[in-house]
C-alpha cells in the first residue's frame, strides 16, 4: 500500500518508504528497501551513494511514479514535471538528435530554448545527426539535453557517467553542474564513486547496502563552482576518515 500527494509547487519532497519487495529470477521474495525516510529541498542537488545493487535505481524508480508496489508515502510537489536520465541514453535511433529532445520538451520551450540548451552541452552541431551516429558520450549529452528540455521540477539522474573513460566522465560532470546551475531546479543522482559524489552534492546521502536505507546525511557547504581537484580530494579524504565504512572500497 503506498500514497502519492501533492503538496504544493515549492514544497519538499518528502518520502518514506518502509518497504519494496520484488521478486528475483529464481521467484523468491527480495527485500530491496526499508525504513527509507528522505526530505530533498527544492532547487538542491542530492546525491545518494552506495554499493552497487543496494537498491538505488529501485529507489529512483519509486521516485519517478514507475513502480508503485511499494509500502509507504511520497509527498510530491503538485503537477511535478519529472526528467529522468537513465544509466544508458535510450535515444530513439530513428529520430534525429533534435526530435529526440522535441518529442519530450516542455510545449513553451522554443527552438531558442533548444539551441541555448544544445550549445551548452556542446552538441549543437549533432543535432540533425542520429544516435547512431554518436559515441556514448555525446549520446549521453543528448540525453541530459532531452532531460532538461521537460523543464523539470525534479531531474532523477541514475549513474549517468557509468561506462565513461574518466576525462569524458569529468567533462560531462562539469557541464551538468554549468547547466543545472543555469536552470537550477530539484535533483537526485545516484552513484557508487565517491568523487563524483562529492564533486556535484549539496547534500551527500549514504545508503545501507540492501535492503537500503538511508545511513548518514551529509551537508557539503563548499560551493560547487569552488570544487577544484584539490578540494574535491580534500572534502573526500575528510569524508572517508569519518565514514570509512560507506567510502570504502568504492
Amino acid at each position: 500500500m503506498n500514497d502519492t500527494r501533492p503538496v504544493g509547487v515549492t514544497g519538499r519532497f518528502e518520502i518514506d518508504i518502509a518497504s519494496k519487495i520484488y521478486r528475483g529470477a529464481d521467484g523468491a521474495e527480495v527485500l530491496a528497501i526499508r525504513d527509507f525516510r528522505l526530505e530533498i529541498e527544492p532547487e538542491s542537488m542530492t546525491v545518494l551513494m552506495g554499493p552497487s545493487g543496494c537498491g538505488k535505481t529501485t529507489f529512483l524508480r519509486i521516485l519517478a511514479g514507475l513502480d508503485h508496489d511499494f509500502s509507504g508515502s511520497l509527498d510530491m510537489p503538485e503537477e511535478a514535471r519529472i526528467g529522468f536520465m537513465f544509466q544508458e541514453p535510450r535515444l530513439l535511433p530513428w529520430r534525429t538528435v533534435r526530435r529526440n529532445i522535441e518529442l519530450v520538451a516542455d510545449p513553451g520551450f522554443t527552438d531558442e530554448d533548444l539551441l541555448q540548451l544544445a550549445e551548452a552541452l556542446n552538441i549543437a552541431d549533432k543535432l540533425t545527426v542520429y544516435p547512431g551516429e554518436l559515441s556514448l558520450g555525446l549520446a549521453r549529452r543528448a540525453a541530459l539535453a532531452r532531460a532538461f528540455a521537460t523543464r523539470p521540477d525534479l531531474l532523477l539522474l541514475d549513474e549517468p557517467f557509468v561506462s565513461l573513460d574518466e576525462p569524458t566522465a569529468d567533462r560531462l560532470r562539469r557541464l551538468l553542474l554549468e547547466v543545472w546551475s543555469a536552470r537550477p531546479t530539484t535533483a537526485v543522482m545516484v552513484t557508487h564513486n565517491p568523487r563524483e559524489a562529492v564533486m556535484l552534492a549539496d547534500k551527500l546521502v549514504l545508503l545501507a547496502p540492501r535492503p537500503t536505507r538511508v545511513v548518514e546525511i551529509i551537508s557539503i557547504d563548499t560551493p560547487q563552482a569552488e570544487r577544484d581537484p584539490a578540494a574535491i580530494e580534500a572534502i573526500y579524504a575528510e569524508l572517508l576518515q569519518r565514514y570509512p565504512e560507506n567510502f570504502a572500497g568504492l
